[in-house]
């Protein structure tokens, strides 16, 4: 499914089902403490039930999965969410081919919604309102997101130069630590109750970079064949200059919101 919105690349369109397959491989990256930030706040466990929105290729059901929650995932992209139904064979995990606008489960049905490097895609006018019913009384919120730090990394620094030569709107470029996105409007339907930051260092291969880059909005989602050879050589080439196996510097997330 193509999108385009003007508050993301400049309205360039992108398409995430161009790269599911990649996403699904390459794009399972988080350590465990990012997923221990929700578990440690008694988030996401046993006795809850659980709506993952964007859910993807279904990386925060499956690796949250242990903590003993029931997990519903929901994303556009029908190709995301066939990716997540067979990287989650022999887990009880409901995935829909939805939008967050047009979620329409019974009013309560959930304990906690989370929103994992996502939250910026909604229609938040039309969202919030929507969660708060699908929501029980006191139901959570929550936003977690991981992004690199360009500036203080140099692969990642790289990296982003040569995306961005391909893709000068790119919007998910030149991240630093900064506060979550949370839009006024979420206020009127949820209140703030506690946030954490912290810088993590992840793992990578030449090959599993190579592939987390691919797997972006700002190249395998969005170029032309053409132009998505002529990036895959010239990363693949800079990647070249350091080692076959290094780490690379990312900041964690997660704000977590209560319903009023």
């Amino acid at each position: 499914m193509e999108i385009r919105d003007d508050r993301i690349d400049g309205g360039k369109a992108f398409d995430w089902g161009r790269t599911s397959a990649e996403y699904a491989r390459y794009r399972d990256i988080y350590p465990d403490m990012f997923y221990s930030m929700a578990a440690d706040r008694g988030l996401c466990v046993k006795g809850q039930r659980v709506l993952d929105l964007g859910t993807g290729t279904g990386v925060l059901p499956r690796n949250m999965y242990k903590y003993g929650a029931v997990w519903t995932g929901t994303d556009i992209s029908p190709e995301q969410i066939e990716q997540a139904r067979i990287l989650s064979q022999g887990m009880d995990i409901d995935y829909r081919a939805v939008s967050a606008e047009e979620l329409d489960f019974p009013d309560g049905s959930f304990d906690v919604v989370t929103a994992c490097q996502c939250f910026w895609y909604f229609d938040h006018e039309r969202t919030m309102p929507v969660l708060s019913r699908l929501l029980r009384d006191g139901g959570r919120l929550v936003v977690l997101y991981m992004a690199w730090l360009p500036f203080e990394d140099e692969i990642a620094g790289r990296s982003e130069q040569i995306v961005l030569k391909y893709s000068p709107g790119w919007t998910g470029a030149g991240q630093t630590r900064r506060p979550l996105y949370i839009p006024d409007v979420v206020y009127r339907w949820f209140e703030p109750e506690d946030s954490e930051n912290r810088d993590v260092m992840v793992p990578f291969t030449r090959d599993t970079w190579h592939g987390r880059m691919r797997a972006s909005r700002g190249v395998g989602a969005s170029l032309d064949e053409e132009a998505l050879a002529r990036w895959d050589a010239e990363h693949r080439a800079m990647l070249e200059d350091f080692p076959e196996r290094f780490e690379v510097l990312h900041y964690a997330q997660i704000a977590v919101l209560r319903k009023r």
